[in-house]
Order: structure tokens, then sequence, then C-alpha cells
């Protein structure tokens, strides 16, 4: 990653409200459909953010069960550690993706969404993934692939400059496209990807595109030629084309699952 998001107390706050907007409460279910986890199963989510995959998981597998969500970022710890209190059989830990603090052989499933488009050692992390899981255990991942953003605007090349700034917080913005050759080289198994289409016609709390929004007006002031100025303005029209009915933004993001061979 060239140079990633600050996940600090005021970010760990909006990425929880964030989290409970429809298009990412919709993309949370089809993950947890897609992991399918059992009571009494052992699950770890990396990345694991403001909790709410924890919290979900950990009503799922029940007393019998438990979920270990690993983060390197101590604010997002601490607001998952509050929504995660009063659940007994939950587990948070700091770490990272290619170093996870987690004995090997110890879970029955395993997630990770939209987390590895941000790590530099991709087949590392993968490894670690493999690592922790009992044979036959599944794995599921979520990633976007950044090239494929349609997002309307009447200044197409301030749009371009925008997005490619955005791209430089990403260790790899299209990563969607090597990541099943990658599980497979890490020794996974029924390898399984579907895409699904993100699009908002207008800005609506329920949309990605409101939070898109307000990440990449933060981040991208000073990269690829954008000043604050410049960001402003590209905000203002977005909003402006919402309010005539005009804003069009879509991406497709990726859902994979695996599973460690038995033998």
């Amino acid at each position: 990653m060239t140079d990633n998001l600050a996940f600090d107390q005021e970010t760990a706050a909006f990425m929880e409200r964030f989290y409970q907007s429809g298009d990412i409460v919709e993309r949370r279910d089809t993950v947890l459909r897609r992991l399918s986890a059992q009571p009494g199963d052992r699950i770890l989510d990396v990345g694991s953010g403001p909790g709410f995959y924890v919290e979900a998981l950990a009503r799922q597998v029940g007393p019998s069960g438990s979920v270990v969500g690993v983060d390197p970022s101590e604010a997002m710890l601490e607001t998952s550690g509050r929504r995660l209190a009063d659940l007994a059989n939950v587990e948070l830990r700091q770490g990272a993706a290619t170093a996870l603090p987690v004995e090997a052989d110890s879970f029955d499933r395993a997630l990770s969404v939209q987390v590895l488009e941000y790590v530099e050692d991709v087949p590392k992390a993968l490894g670690e993934l493999y690592r922790v899981l009992r044979p036959g255990g599944r794995v599921v991942l979520w990633d976007i692939d950044w090239a494929t953003v349609s997002w309307y605007s009447e200044n197409p090349e301030r749009m371009a400059a925008v997005l490619h700034a955005w791209d430089e917080h990403l260790a790899d913005p299209s990563l969607p496209q090597t990541l099943p050759a990658s599980l497979a080289m890490s020794g996974f198994e029924e390898i399984t990807v579907d895409g699904h289409a993100t699009v908002n016609t207008h800005i609506s709390d329920d949309g990605y595109s409101k939070g898109l929004l307000r990440f990449v007006s933060g981040y991208a002031a000073g990269r690829r030629g954008c000043t604050q100025d410049m960001l402003d303005d590209w905000a203002q029209e977005q909003k402006e084309l919402d309010a005539a009915g005009r804003f069009s933004f879509s991406v497709i993001q990726f859902c994979f699952s695996a599973t460690k061979p038995t033998t």
C-alpha cells in the first residue's frame, strides 16, 4: 500500500455509521450467507473493523462457538469493543493480516472483507489464512476492482485525476483480477468467485457512494495534482448532479470463497 487511510477515532466513528448503510448491509448479508457459519464454529474475522461481522457471527455460532476479530487499528478495536462488550464468545486482538496473532489449524471458517486490496504482500496474507484454518475450513473474501468504477462527471479529466489519486491508498486497486490464481497457489481448493454490482443513482444515506465521497475528499488532496479546492468543486458537482437527477455511480465488488484441503 502506498499510503493508506488513517483509521483514527473520527474515521472509526464514521466507519461505524457507514457500515449501517443499505449497500453495506446488503454486502454483509451476502458474505454471511456464503460463509454459512454453524453453531459451535470457531470463526476468524481478519480486518474486523467496527465489529458488525463479529457481532452477527457470534450470534450465529452461539455459546458453543466463538469468534475472534483481528484488526491493526487500535481505534477500530476500541469502537468494536464497545459494540461487542456483552458477547462472551468474542475476542478481539490487534494484529496484521500478514502476521495473524492466532494459532494454526484453529478455525473452522475465516473471512476478510475489503482488506486484502490494502495489503502489500497478499500471498503472505493468504498463507496466514491457510495456516490458521483447520483442514476442510472455508475462507470468504470480498474485494473491489476499482478499475470498474463508473462515476459520471461533466468534468471527466478532473474525475479521472481524483480516482487516480484515490487509487494511491490501495496496494492493488484491481486485486480481484489475480486473487483466484493467488488462492490456488496458496493451496486452497474449491475456489469460487462472483461479482456484485453496486449502483447508485442518488446520493443517499443507504448508498455506498455517499461514504466514498467523504473518504475520497479527505484523502486525495495533494495527490495527482488534486488540490483541496479542486476536491471541493468535485464534491459540489456531485451534489448538484444529484439534485438535478443526474447522479450516477457504479462499481463491481467481488466475493470469493475457497477451502483448505482435508488432506
